[in-house]
């Protein structure tokens, strides 16, 4: 169908309408398929009618989503409230989704139930997507068939995004409906009895989901998204199966295998791969070793073995099971004949003298020993007399009347690369918010006042911002613009917070009405607890804006405080 929507930014081009439409506590929601011209892809746009402040809640929770970035929830590109005038370019309230391509769920179960391990994947990856909205304190609605959208590349995908309305415990019971929905092959919104077949956690798991009694139901999304990751198991294991799963069993099987196969070592009389009876070995026993030449009272030469080679056959084992025939007294480990070409020639010293000369020894190790010594106590008296002449003559220099100042010390009257001296505090005639990047509602506008009223117990806070400390990714900062009544030569901004780790700016101006570039900046820098800003130079300026530009944690989101802001004169 074609759009007849007006009061759409030129960007967007409706194509077609898609879904039916949304009612809402004041008004209705349609969406459309469209083209994003300047980006030039597919978009779905929902618009609200009517525009102004009866969409501001739904506006509200989709710039809430555009924080999150998960593929199971189609993401948030813009949105407005718009001003309530149809006839002109960005009245309409709307919300720019990401199209997502695919089979919907609906059409997948025209065709009939899904197999367990789609469903458990499915449900899985959406219900994952759905908690990280619930984390955020989004509730997202809107979770039907129609809604659900199957990817081409295996993903699942939520379209429309947020719904207009929604809770936690609806997102939860809606969830039960697709894993039934899924399980049947049933649209869930269709009366009429239907029976619940399936594995049995999944059936239990629809259950638990859309059970309205206390303490039966499922606590959270994540809790049934960590359900359908673990494994099925369809049933209650035997004795004899719980075995085959365990080491034991694997162990087990593989023995028979081995029983099955012909032996490598048959029985006597047994040919190698027949059946025999099992032949144990000696642990001692030592692996075959290739045929040996018979022992022989023979000396065979040297060279006839090729030089150096020792016949393996002149060396008979001495027992083992591999031990030849008895061999007669047997040559003994060291043989005194073996070495006795070593006597020859050699004489032993008297018994009673040695090598080396006592009394030279003893010489030789006081040499080695005394003359590093002696060397060390040189280089010490030398290093000493050294640095006591050189302290003498910087002891001199020191006294010297008219001598060069150190260079640790700025020589006065120099000047060179210092901070303007902060002076007197300056009075503070008014102050506003300052948020030009904002949708009309300033943050804690009638709170202002309590940023210099001199109590650091009161303060003047942002609004807080989810998804990122960065504002939400809404916009760049937000401030407070002081007037001090008239121009003044100033040198330094004080400021004091509750909630430390806040980044800010100080800029300068000479006119409210000007733009953030119309303010300069002249310092920055993350807030303690209390922070002195101090200018490189003074500055003449009328207008001190504190710029925001980074919030901390807070117990719903991101915010950042100021409990006492001062601007310091030139001194």
């Amino acid at each position: 169908m074609t759009s007849t929507t007006t009061g759409l930014p030129d960007r967007y081009r409706p194509l077609d309408q898609i879904g039916p439409d949304e009612p809402t506590p004041t008004g209705v929601i349609q969406c459309w398929r469209a083209k994003d011209r300047v980006l030039n892809r597919d978009v779905a746009i929902r618009v609200h009618t009517p525009a102004g402040p009866a969409a501001h809640a739904w506006i509200s929770r989709a710039l809430t989503a555009g924080g999150l970035a998960t593929p199971a929830l189609a993401m948030v590109y813009d949105a407005s409230e718009g001003t309530g005038d149809p006839a002109s370019p960005g009245g309409a309230a709307y919300v720019v989704n990401e199209w997502i391509d695919g089979e919907t769920l609906a059409e997948r179960l025209a065709r009939g139930p899904m197999p367990d391990r789609e469903v458990r994947t499915v449900l899985r990856r959406l219900a994952e997507g759905v908690a990280e909205a619930h984390r955020v304190g989004l509730a997202v609605g809107g979770l039907t068939p129609d809604n659900v959208v199957l990817r081409p590349n295996g993903l699942v995908g939520l379209r429309a995004v947020p719904a207009a309305t929604g809770t936690i415990d609806g997102d939860i019971t809606a969830l039960g409906a697709l894993l039934e929905a899924c399980l049947t092959g049933l649209d869930p919104s269709e009366p009429g009895p239907r029976r619940l077949t399936g594995p049995s956690d999944l059936v239990a798991l629809v259950r638990r989901a859309r059970s309205a009694e206390p303490g039966q139901g499922l606590s959270s999304v994540a809790a049934m998204a960590s359900l359908l990751a673990e494994r099925s198991r369809p049933g209650p294991m035997s004795a004899a199966a719980r075995a085959e799963e365990t080491d034991s069993g694997w162990l087990r099987r593989l023995r028979d295998r081995q029983a099955e196969q012909p032996s490598d070592h048959p029985a006597d009389g047994a040919t190698p791969g027949t059946a025999g009876e099992a032949v144990r070995l000696d642990p001692q026993t030592l692996p075959p070793v290739p045929p040996v030449r018979p022992v022989t009272d023979t000396t065979v030469a040297p060279a006839a073995l090729g030089g150096d080679t020792i016949a393996a056959g002149s060396v008979a084992p001495a027992a083992g099971a591999y031990a030849g025939s008895a061999v007669p007294n047997p040559p003994t480990r060291y043989d005194d004949e073996t070495f006795g070409v070593l006597d020859e020639g050699y004489e032993e010293p008297a018994t009673g003298t040695t090598d080396i000369d006592e009394d030279g020894a003893r010489r030789h190790r006081l040499v080695v020993v005394g003359l590093p010594l002696l060397a060390l106590l040189v280089v010490a008296a030398l290093a000493f007399w050294f640095g006591k002449g050189v302290i003498s003559v910087a002891g001199d220099v020191d006294e010297t009347p008219g001598s060069t100042p150190s260079s640790s010390v700025p020589a006065q009257g120099s000047g060179t690369g210092a901070a303007a001296e902060p002076g007197a505090a300056v009075a503070i005639a008014g102050a506003e918010v300052f948020d030009p990047q904002g949708d009309g509602d300033p943050d804690n506008p009638g709170d202002v006042e309590l940023a210099f009223d001199g109590d650091t117990v009161t303060s003047w806070s942002t609004y807080e911002y989810r998804g990122s400390p960065a504002f939400g990714n809404l916009k760049d900062g937000v401030g407070l613009l002081l007037d001090l009544g008239s121009a003044q030569d100033l040198a330094a901004v004080t400021i004091t917070t509750s909630a430390p780790g806040a980044t800010v700016e100080i800029r300068t101006g000479d006119s409210a009405d000007a733009g953030l570039d119309g303010f300069a900046p002249v310092a920055d820098a993350e807030l303690g607890q209390e922070t002195e800003l101090a200018f490189d130079e003074p500055v003449s300026a009328r207008y001190v804006l504190v710029w925001l530009t980074g919030l901390v944690p807070s117990e719903g989101g991101f915010s950042a405080n100021i409990s006492e802001v001062g601007v310091r004169a030139a001194g």
